[in-house]
């Protein structure tokens, strides 16, 4: 584990684009797009009480993202969002008039659509978002997958109507495969991740995310005195670290990043103090965390308001996938693939370890917020690790709400 902040538990103070990016006007904007999408309803805040006793801490709630927008998965607010935002700005630069939320459907908007085509790589998640959000505005998607991208992950996009490019290599020779195409073939590039000069859109990405937080927020009883969240390449972590110091200043949470152990470019970047990419090793579990190097925008946001790094390694993300889905005093049953409760396994990880626990201050008193950042969407692999189908473990909460 790499400390960052955490011995003072200072906010050092985020870029002003971080700012308008990621703070509560920004969620407002994306709860207000979100009003006008059909499925939208705020996803649940679970509270699991026996896990806390038997961890010793407060409280532990997790934000169950898997039932987002019929995506499965917190990426759901991100591609669709900013594809949609990219449209509604190119219909009011071609018709010299405003156009809002409102709108994105309109005939207008759509005939502006029909002329664009929206592109990026994906692990399978945020590939279905945008092509989503190219499917609700009428614009062409083309989303290139990796060889580690499920089949069953690939037929999820192509239902949405996009052009499916494989590439034989991994996920982050994808990205640079997505942008080189993209400017050879005059299309506009939605990534989650950002390189030098490309910054705006996967801010746009990450400001779909804070609706999660601003929902977690108004669900809690009380306010998080501790946030583990999984990364990838670091948009949703950057997401909830920057939104909470925003929001709460030097009384906000104190944040822990949780990588794949076998993809750690977060934890390795903390540890240089700028961003490095990590060598590719045995693929890990963890599929849609499995990236080598961070987004340079997430990193400038964590690397002032994130306090620890840390890693889990496969039998942990496995462990936290059979624990959500068979759980003990009166816990609800959550399905969560193989990278959804990474941060739950970052949590148990740290409550075991008399060193990280201490480092992180937690105690009796801690309350702590997660997020299942992805439900089942590879069924087919998730009843092969767990041992059940989703829907069977869904099914052990239909009698109650636990929330």
């Amino acid at each position: 584990m790499f400390l960052s902040n955490t011995t003072d538990h200072y906010c050092q103070a985020l870029d002003q684009r971080d700012v308008s990016m990621l703070g509560p006007a920004a969620a407002r904007q994306v709860e207000h797009h979100l009003s006008f999408r059909d499925n939208h309803f705020e996803t649940p805040l679970r509270s699991l009480p026996g896990l806390a006793a038997e961890l010793g801490v407060a409280s532990i709630h997790i934000k169950d993202e898997g039932h987002r927008l019929d995506l499965g998965s917190f990426k759901a607010l991100g591609g669709a969002y900013a594809v949609i935002r990219l449209v509604l700005e190119e219909a009011e630069r071609r018709f010299g008039r405003p156009f809002g939320m409102a709108d994105f459907q309109s005939p207008e908007v759509r005939a502006v659509a029909s002329t664009m085509t929206v592109a990026c790589a994906t692990d399978g998640n945020h590939g279905r978002s945008v092509a989503q959000g190219a499917e609700l505005v009428g614009a062409r998607a083309a989303i290139f997958v990796h060889s580690g991208v499920s089949d069953e992950r690939v037929a999820a996009i192509s239902r949405f109507g996009a052009e499916i490019v494989r590439v034989q290599a991994t996920y982050d020779d994808c990205v640079k495969e997505a942008a080189r195409m993209a400017e050879a073939n005059g299309w506009t590039i939605v990534s989650d991740t950002s390189w030098p000069g490309y910054e705006r859109i996967p801010g746009l990405v990450m400001q779909g995310y804070t609706a999660l937080v601003s929902e977690a927020l108004r669900q809690m009883p009380e306010v998080p005195t501790h946030v583990f969240i999984q990364s990838g390449v670091g948009g949703i972590a950057a997401t909830v670290a920057g939104h909470l110091a925003i929001k709460f200043g030097n009384a906000r949470p104190i944040f822990t990043v949780v990588d794949p152990e076998r993809a750690a470019c977060l934890l390795e970047t903390a540890r240089a103090g700028t961003p490095v990419a990590v060598a590719h090793g045995m693929p890990t579990i963890m599929a849609m965390l499995e990236c080598y190097e961070p987004s340079l925008v997430a990193w400038r946001v964590l690397s002032r308001v994130a306090d620890g790094f840390m890693t889990v390694d496969e039998a942990d993300a496995v462990d936290v996938m059979n624990r959500l889905a068979n759980p003990v005093c009166g816990d609800p049953a959550i399905v969560a693939g193989e990278s959804g409760g990474v941060g739950l396994a970052g949590l148990m990880k740290a409550v075991a370890d008399p060193s990280i626990k201490a480092a992180l201050s937690l105690d009796r008193h801690s309350r702590i917020f997660l997020v299942n950042t992805e439900g089942a969407t590879d069924p087919g692999k998730y009843e092969e690790i767990v041992g059940v189908a989703p829907s069977d473990v869904a099914a052990r909460n239909a009698a109650g709400d636990h929330a």
